[in-house]
């Protein structure tokens, strides 16, 4: 491996685990936000659903971003808006005003968009460089990164340190990594560089029209259930547990760590399992366990069982999202396009759809209402047929041919 390419998937490694990091420092302590504010779960999800818009605002333009101006810009911008939201949602909580907490999730939103289109852009090009598939270890990170940044919040929540100081210690720490690391990027140009008539690496695609793509949409969909189960999980975990069990802020918190501990073990072992069962079989196997573990979390009378069905439900949703990515890619010339395509709508189901979810608990119950998403990922098994490997980019192929790599 070039000493480059070997930078550049260190320096996604930490992109993607701060990225983690930051975004589970908001959601491990969600509780603690609408206790501070005086919000039920409706209410709360409202405030979400606005996080959510700016994030779906963002992603579609996040690939034309990524293409202009290059992934590591992309990043760089997505960390700065990040950091400057999470100081607004600590002044907002300090003041008890649900308004400045809504526009700062709104910049927040929008932020972890821009970052999360570039990082996976990123993952894409430094997969097809190494030649197997590692995409599944990117968002490992990202998952390691939520793991800490939920134990954290779990440690901060039992000492009683306010959540304002918290993110004000997250925006630090978000700008500082996300402007330096970018530097090992790969280069944003194919050959030799611009300067020799080249055409930027990223600039070529389709642009808005790989959303006329049938197997791009497909794909979409499939990363639709996957990233849905894992934001439900994300954002309800902890107040369900705290509902549903009658326990702690602190056990709701160590319970979202549960989950996200289980996706992260299943994503450092998953590339291998990628490339010796492929895509589909992988994907149906994990739907089936996350669905499993979706419905005994729900019905568990103790933390014990609902700790057990999390595990399923976390180790079930590892792959999907980082499988879809990969299938988006499969041909570098259109990444850009087709990645902000399948990131839009797999976020718009990763941010949106907790929401709406709220709501939904305000009548049945947060824990029943995590019932619905089963629906969702029921549709993403019986598509999944269409993220299977497409020969000329599969990680056999770019090991026996390398020149295929752009």
């Amino acid at each position: 491996m070039k000493p480059s390419v070997r930078a550049a998937m260190f320096a996604t490694y930490a992109i993607f685990g701060l990225n983690g990091l930051v975004f589970a420092s908001w959601a491990a302590r969600i509780p603690a936000a609408s206790n501070t504010l005086g919000l039920g779960s409706g209410q709360t999800g409202t405030l979400l659903l606005i996080g959510a818009i700016g994030s779906v605002l963002s992603l579609p333009l996040a690939g034309l971003a990524a293409a202009r101006f290059g992934t590591g810009n992309t990043v760089r911008l997505g960390g700065t808006a990040a950091g400057l939201a999470a100081v607004a949602v600590a002044l907002g909580l300090v003041t008890v005003s649900v308004p400045v907490v809504a526009v700062g999730l709104f910049l927040f939103g929008s932020g972890i968009a821009l970052w999360d289109v570039g990082q996976n852009i990123e993952g894409a090009d430094v997969e097809r460089r190494v030649g197997r598939t590692i995409m599944p270890r990117f968002h490992a990170a990202f998952s390691g990164g939520a793991f800490v940044g939920a134990l954290i919040g779990a440690g901060l929540s039992a000492l009683d340190i306010p959540l304002s100081t918290h993110l004000v210690a997250v925006a630090v720490l978000s700008l500082a990594v996300s402007l330096w690391t970018p530097r090992y990027f790969l280069p944003d140009t194919a050959g030799g560089g611009a300067e020799d008539g080249t055409v930027p690496r990223r600039s070529r695609g389709r642009g808005l029209g790989a959303w006329g793509e049938p197997r791009t949409l497909l794909i979409g969909l499939v990363v639709l259930g996957a990233a849905l189960t894992e934001g439900a999980a994300n954002d309800w975990v902890a107040k369900a547990t705290v509902d549903g069990l009658g326990t702690t802020e602190s056990t709701g918190a160590v319970m979202f760590a549960v989950f996200v501990a289980a996706m992260t073990a299943l994503r450092f072992v998953g590339g291998p399992l990628i490339d010796r069962f492929g895509r589909v079989r992988v994907l149906q196997a994990g739907l089936g366990s996350s669905l499993a573990g979706l419905v005994l979390f729900v019905v568990a009378p103790s933390v014990p069982l609902a700790a057990a069905g999390a595990i399923l439900w976390g180790a079930g949703a590892a792959l999907g999202f980082p499988m879809g990515m990969s299938a988006a890619a499969d041909d570098p010339d259109h990444a850009a396009a087709r990645v902000s395509v399948v990131s839009t709508i797999g976020y718009t189901a990763f941010l949106a759809g907790p929401p709406l979810l709220g709501f939904l608990g305000d009548v049945v119950g947060i824990r029943t209402a995590l019932l619905a998403v089963g629906v969702a990922v029921l549709a993403s098994f019986l598509v999944a047929p269409v993220a299977r490997e497409r020969t000329a980019y599969s990680p056999e192929a770019l090991r026996t041919d390398p020149d295929r790599i752009a």
